[in-house]
């Protein structure tokens, strides 16, 4: 991703918040590359945040799309009942809390019960870009405060290995979060398809 300059955080950004597991994944990235070129904080910053909001949009397209019965294949009877109380009651604050704090708190999972629960697209999107754009200006100001430091860190071979097994974890993550959305997928699918046939009544 480093490789990619400007278009790394947009990619791992779209990635990050649609259906892939990718925790923390963008944060670093912004830092290292921030830290490295710090002339250039002012377009990595909105480029990660408009990431964020592009995977967003490919994740509201699926989640939208098979409703509360959707979301109900994809969470326990109790966080469904958790998050749609809240998000009744407060969509954008669930929204904008699931886009600035770090995980485990469940952001796709209130995404996607947003997106169920039939929250506004553009709303949803304006949110997310916002929020995500006070998040990395946090990030690139840690970047521009600890720069040396963290580069001294990011040139060591300990920090390598621990990328290594941070692409091993989030590979695994993504593969299970993907097979996941497949599954739920066509189990809604399944469902919708009886229910309008009249054959099955």
């Amino acid at each position: 991703m480093l490789q990619l300059g400007r278009l790394g955080p947009l990619v791992l950004g779209i990635a990050d918040s649609s259906f892939l597991f990718l925790p923390f994944g963008n944060d670093i990235l912004l830092i290292v590359l921030i830290a490295r070129h710090r002339e250039l904080a002012w377009q990595y910053v909105p480029i990660a945040a408009a990431g964020s909001a592009i995977g967003v949009v490919l994740l509201d397209l699926v989640a939208r799309k098979g409703g509360e019965a959707g979301l109900e294949k994809m969470v326990s009877k109790k966080r469904f009942d958790y998050l749609k109380e809240k998000i009744g009651k407060r969509a954008a604050y669930m929204v904008a809390l699931a886009c600035i704090a770090p995980p485990p708190f469940p952001f796709t999972p209130v995404i996607a019960a947003a997106s169920a629960f039939q929250y506004p697209r553009k709303k949803l999107v304006a949110v997310v870009f916002a929020t995500r754009f006070v998040r990395f200006s946090i990030i690139a100001a840690l970047a521009f405060l600890f720069g040396r430091e963290i580069l001294s860190v990011v040139q060591s071979s300990g920090f390598f290995w621990t990328m290594v097994g941070f692409i091993v974890i989030c590979v695994i993550g993504s593969v299970y979060s993907v097979l996941g959305w497949i599954r739920r997928s066509k189990t809604t699918g399944q469902i919708k398809g009886a229910a309008s046939d009249p054959k099955a009544a």
